[in-house]
């Protein structure tokens, strides 16, 4: 297997680093078990190879036959453990990517294919996810050491995660070139520094307690703190011995606001000083604990504002109406919940479970089943309730929690249930939270809806643009090739067509309306309609494109038309007579069978722009096997960085097609010009071929 690769690049002095890319063959993934084992091999990282294999296999494999694009292969090796990426240069949605049941499963081992060689991935590796280029997408995989072997100096991750951090249960982003929004879920990813590290207020409360202990001659004490965060009473100090039981023991409430609750407790004989000693040193500990409430109180917002931001920005990355629903519940669970399910209004009003995740897979399919059930005290009637009054409805046991109406633009879209945390219930700053995610949810629900409306709108129209076959004609061969382009919600301005003349002759046409968008597209429209009238009255081509450039210049808006017309009937011998009209658009190569190409034709005047055209006619005779190829700019002006395809390459791509069927020809050179850039194409791309099939 030939492969493009890298030599090892040195990262640092304990980090080992190959980059390949790989054709899309048969033989990639044990060229990528190969790269894998190498890196492995150098970095002495022998007991990680058959996890990594297993995985590399999984991604290779699955991206050779479902993408069909070359393949980069990237493995950064350090001390710690091994990151493997493996990158296609596929474009379209990434349904596949998404681990758990989709919307219209039923049962929890509904997964597909592909759905299973992930969850292998989200079983073996330390971390996983994916990654959304401009140039295609890809998954990526980490593992390390088990426990017991060399590990990074790495902090204990204590502080709460942000929102992108909490969807990493599912589709998560990946490492290195990422978009911004696979940029966010990567950096929450790592690990995250405690801010509480360095917290001196243990120390002074100790020290303080020791104080007061001594100058009343306390034989123990303890002060007691319970922040409210769902981990009950701590010891926050300790003096002397544990109190025993039976003695008579000093108490002292905490002075301190909700929802920190303490106490100072002394095992110390009565006497005149010693309460207003203990109430000294209560006082000015609420003090230090008053400043500690306010300072966890103000990260806590901050950590909730760039939750908001990170969850904002990374619902807006996405589109695709399934992908945005599947990322709700992940952005939701841990961080806001134990359980979260998103449920969606069809046109009847009734619900239907579109996503849902839990803290505990294993619970998934008890939680299915309990969002299944139907009667007065189930979560389905709540959830009704609570899309119907639109406002929050509590939930009752056995899944407590609360449920939010998703609501975008005055549309109730359904609602957004989330259960609440094992160790507490939501406090109101996280009920706040809820119910600003469930707006941004549900707008960027509809905003995906109205991009999927969007999108079908324009496939629709851009159909209606084009012949839905070509004519099957008795010795002549048409085939045709059209791209759209990378925005698929946006409808160009290429077309092309074949009808019949009065006289028996059959008429070739291809052109390009500037612009693109429903007015390019109602332009194209116009132009298709008046050719037809034209020459079905019988019309010649040069009176033709003479009143067509005239309804262009009255009705056209300001946008032009490069025209391209053939007329093509029988002659000679097995010929066909060809009578070529160029208006601005550019020569067809005239493919001879016995090989060689070459541009025939003269350019005239492009449609729409002058008050009068220049239509030069070319008379042109195909021999039995010769082939004469239309094409719109868009194959010509495909970009690779600043190369463009060009005339010129597409000339040299026809050359060695002499002899091949018209729909050979226009597949290959299609085939060419989209492989020419890794890139979408920034505009539509059309391909007409016409052959003389003369036996």
């Amino acid at each position: 297997m030939s492969a493009e690769a890298g030599a090892a690049i040195d990262g640092g002095p304990d980090e080992h680093v190959r980059r390949v890319r790989l054709p899309a063959d048969r033989r990639t993934p044990a060229a990528a078990r190969a790269v894998v084992r190498s890196v492995l091999a150098e970095a002495d990282l022998d007991e990680l190879v058959n996890e990594a294999l297993l995985l590399t296999t999984e991604l290779s494999t699955n991206a050779v036959e479902h993408a069909g694009t070359e393949l980069d292969i990237e493995v950064v090796a350090d001390e710690v453990g091994l990151t493997v990426t493996v990158s296609d240069f596929a474009s379209g949605p990434v349904d596949e990517l998404i681990v758990g049941v989709r919307n219209d499963a039923t049962e929890i081992t509904e997964v597909a294919e592909r759905g299973r060689g992930l969850l292998l991935v989200d079983h073996f590796a330390s971390r996983w996810g994916t990654t959304y280029l401009p140039t295609g997408k890809g998954v990526w995989f980490r593992l390390e050491r088990p426990a017991g072997g060399p590990v990074g100096p790495e902090t204990p991750d204590r502080r709460e995660p942000s929102a992108a951090r909490a969807a990493t249960a599912g589709n998560r982003a990946g490492p290195d070139g990422s978009t911004p929004s696979a940029a966010a879920m990567s950096e929450l990813m790592q690990t995250v520094p405690d801010p509480y590290a360095d917290d001196p207020l243990p120390e002074f409360a100790t020290d303080l307690l020791t104080r007061v202990g001594e100058m009343i001659g306390a034989a123990g004490g303890v002060f007691r703190l319970d922040r409210g965060d769902g981990h009950g009473a701590q010891v926050l100090a300790r003096y002397g011995r544990h109190p025993r039981a039976g003695h008579e023991l000093l108490r002292v409430p905490l002075a301190v606001h909700r929802p920190y609750v303490g106490e100072l407790e002394l095992d110390a004989a009565p006497s005149g000083y010693a309460r207003p000693l203990a109430v000294l040193a209560a006082e000015r500990l609420s003090l230090h604990l008053e400043n500690d409430r306010l300072r966890r109180a103000d990260v806590r917002r901050q950590a909730w504002l760039t939750f908001l931001a990170e969850a904002s920005e990374l619902l807006a990355q996405s589109l695709d109406v399934e992908l945005t629903m599947a990322l709700i519940p992940q952005l939701v669970v841990p961080r806001l919940g134990q359980w979260c399910a998103v449920h969606t209004t069809d046109e009847w009003g009734r619900l239907k479970l579109a996503a849902a995740s839990h803290a505990d897979e294993s619970v998934l399919p008890h939680l299915h089943q309990v969002l299944r059930e139907t009667g007065p005290d189930s979560i389905q009637a709540r959830l009704r309730e609570a899309s119907r009054n639109g406002s929050q409805i509590p939930l009752g046991a056995p899944t407590e929690g609360f449920a939010v109406p998703l609501i975008a633009r005055g549309q109730r879209l359904g609602t957004l249930a989330v259960g609440r945390h094992q160790r507490h219930r939501h406090d109101p700053d996280e009920v706040a939270v809820l119910e600003d995610v469930a707006r941004r949810a549900a707008l960027a629900i509809e905003n995906a809806r109205i991009h999927a409306e969007r999108r079908r709108v324009a496939q629709a129209l851009q159909q209606s643009l084009l012949p839905p076959v070509l004519p099957v004609v008795e010795g002549i061969g048409f085939a045709a090739e059209y791209v759209p382009t990378g925005d698929d919600a946006d409808v160009g301005g290429d077309f092309y067509d074949v009808l019949p003349l009065p006289d028996g002759r059959w008429l070739v046409v291809i052109g390009d309306v500037s612009g693109k968008g429903v007015q390019a597209a109602t332009v194209t429209g116009l132009v298709r309609d008046v050719i037809r009238v034209l020459v079905g009255d019988g019309k010649p081509l040069s009176e033709a494109l003479s009143r067509l450039n005239e309804t262009l210049v009255e009705r056209g808006g300001g946008r032009y038309c490069t025209l391209a017309m053939a007329a093509v009937g029988p002659g000679e011998d097995d010929q066909l007579e060809v009578s070529l009209h160029l208006a601005g658009h550019d020569r067809p190569v005239l493919l001879r069978a016995a090989g060689g190409a070459s541009f025939v034709g003269t350019t005239g005047t492009a449609l729409g722009l002058l008050d009068s055209i220049a239509s030069p006619a070319a008379e042109l005779l195909l021999d039995p096997g010769d082939s004469l190829i239309f094409y719109t700019d868009g194959v010509t002006e495909r970009r690779r960085g600043r190369e463009l395809f060009g005339t010129e390459r597409l000339r040299d791509a026809a050359a060695p097609l002499g002899g091949y069927s018209a729909d050979v020809v226009a597949a290959r050179l299609r085939s060419t010009a989209i492989n020419f850039s890794v890139e979408t194409p920034r505009d539509d791309i059309a391909i007409l071929v016409l052959r003389n099939d003369a036996l």
